[in-house]
């Protein structure tokens, strides 16, 4: 089998809360548990699913979205994601077909679908129809021709009798039932204000939810055709996507290099900062640099010899007093952010840069205060860089998402960092020394230029004043 003709399925739904998570992430359990080699891939910008697709697979979870890296990069990115494994299976967003607002289908499942050449397998709440089942999938498989609807899970069934009046419709739909999953069956994992609660703050009853998902949906479907139907796909014309071309098309080091002398960027993680797509590391990694986790939460100290300090999104607010509490840390981010030293900050990253968190001191860098609210934050967002500074040069276009319930009171002393241009035209983020932060998200295999500025940055810098391993 070669790199292109990998077996794939995408996972879809007709709207949000049909159980697409549910069932994607039972099936990755349940195909990992029988021994094939899982490739977990996600539509759209969500961190918190591909946590839990993970932890199904042993391999990272991965994002296609074609709104943040461009529909060119998805199928690069998913054989890049995908290689030397048996099967892939990618997790949809939201209903089939929609998709960025006032874009068409752009970054839709059904877009990603069509983009990697995959049958789609739609996963309906049939909890409260019979018959009317047929009559909606068929609109959603004639919707589109260049969508290949192959077959469908009918989730939240209550009983036999219901389940065989629902296979009794779907008998002349001309779509393959693959499987039915009781309503009270299936393992459910709480929530939030801003969705599931991450893998990394429950892992121990993650890990049994994610068991009884494999054992459910093992029970409740049928693999063996799905795994055929997952074996029809044709063959990817695309190349991988290689974090070191891109970081040495962008114009920083040679693809593999390494030395001695590489900097070390240390990059924030544990359970309060759980978001960050997997190819970041990879790209600075193949920009030049050492990278080294640490827990903000834990670790007293940054990693001997940081140069450089990437801090992606999460859930401060929920671990405010903890890190709050974490006082030699939060001095040591000072006194890098104070060296000059390049500092990314996102989302989170912002929050935990700022003088306070409803209250509770942080680490003060930014001359900013933050606070919960009941307003979300959220969509798509195109931005350009308005200055020099340690993640983008000025004038470097990008597109981010925003999503969150916090709000930042601003003083005086810092630059905005972007200027919003789509859906509104605002300034946005802070710039300060090193610093860049902000409240969007970007994806940097879109612009691999933002890794190997970040590097490049380190490289020429100190190390920062009493680091330490």
């Amino acid at each position: 089998m070669s790199g292109g003709s990998i077996p794939r399925l995408v996972i879809a739904a007709p709207s949000s809360g049909a159980g697409k998570t549910t069932v994607a992430t039972g099936l990755m359990a349940a195909f990992a548990e029988a021994g094939l080699a899982v490739s977990p891939h996600k539509v759209g910008p969500d961190y918190i699913d591909p946590g839990y697709h993970s932890l199904a697979t042993g391999r990272p979870g991965r994002n296609l979205d074609a709104y943040l890296c461009g529909p060119d990069r998805i199928a690069p990115l998913f054989l890049h994601g995908a290689a030397g494994a048996d099967l892939a299976v990618v997790e949809g967003v939201m209903g089939l077909f929609d998709g960025a607002s006032g874009m068409g289908e752009l970054s839709s499942t059904a877009h990603v679908a069509k983009l990697l050449r995959a049958p789609v397998v739609l996963v309906v709440d049939a909890s409260s129809q019979s018959r009317s089942v047929a009559a909606l999938v068929h609109g959603f498989a004639s919707w589109d021709p260049e969508v290949r609807l192959a077959g469908v899970i009918l989730n939240k069934v209550g009983s036999d009798r219901h389940e065989e009046l629902l296979r009794e419709a779907m008998g002349s739909s001309g779509v393959p039932v693959l499987g039915a999953l009781r309503r009270d069956g299936l393992a459910g994992t709480p929530s939030r204000h801003l969705g599931l609660v991450p893998v990394a703050e429950r892992r121990a009853e993650a890990v049994e939810s994610v068991r009884e998902l494999a054992a459910r949906v093992r029970a409740g479907c049928d693999l063996e055709a799905l795994l055929a139907l997952a074996r029809t796909v044709p063959e990817l014309p695309d190349a991988a996507w290689d974090p070191a071309a891109e970081v040495a098309a962008a114009g920083g080091a040679a693809a593999g290099a390494r030395s001695p002398a590489r900097p070390l960027i240390a990059v924030a993680g544990g359970a309060a900062f759980t978001f960050s797509y997997a190819e970041h590391a990879e790209l600075l990694a193949a920009a030049g640099a050492e990278v080294a986790p640490f827990d903000p939460l834990r670790d007293e100290q940054l990693p001997s010899g940081t140069q450089g300090l990437v801090i992606g999104g999460g859930f401060p607010e929920v671990y405010a007093p903890d890190l709050s509490a974490n006082a030699p840390l939060r001095a040591a981010v000072a006194a890098l952010a104070a060296s000059g030293a390049p500092v990314s900050a996102e989302c989170a990253g912002l929050l935990y840069l700022s003088r306070s968190i409803d209250g509770r001191p942080m680490c003060g860098v930014l001359p900013a205060e933050a606070r919960m609210t009941e307003r979300l934050t959220l969509g798509y967002r195109e931005a350009v860089a308005l200055r020099d500074n340690a993640l983008a040069a000025a004038g470097t276009r990008v597109r981010g998402h925003e999503f969150h319930r916090t709000a930042l009171e601003p003083g005086a002393g810092t630059d905005p960092a972007w200027g919003l241009t789509h859906p509104e035209r605002r300034v946005e983020g802070f710039v300060t020394g090193g610093v860049h932060a902000s409240y969007l998200h970007v994806h940097w295999a879109a612009e691999p230029s933002l890794a190997r500025r970040l590097v490049a940055g380190a490289a020429r810098g100190a190390v920062a004043p009493g680091a330490a391993r």
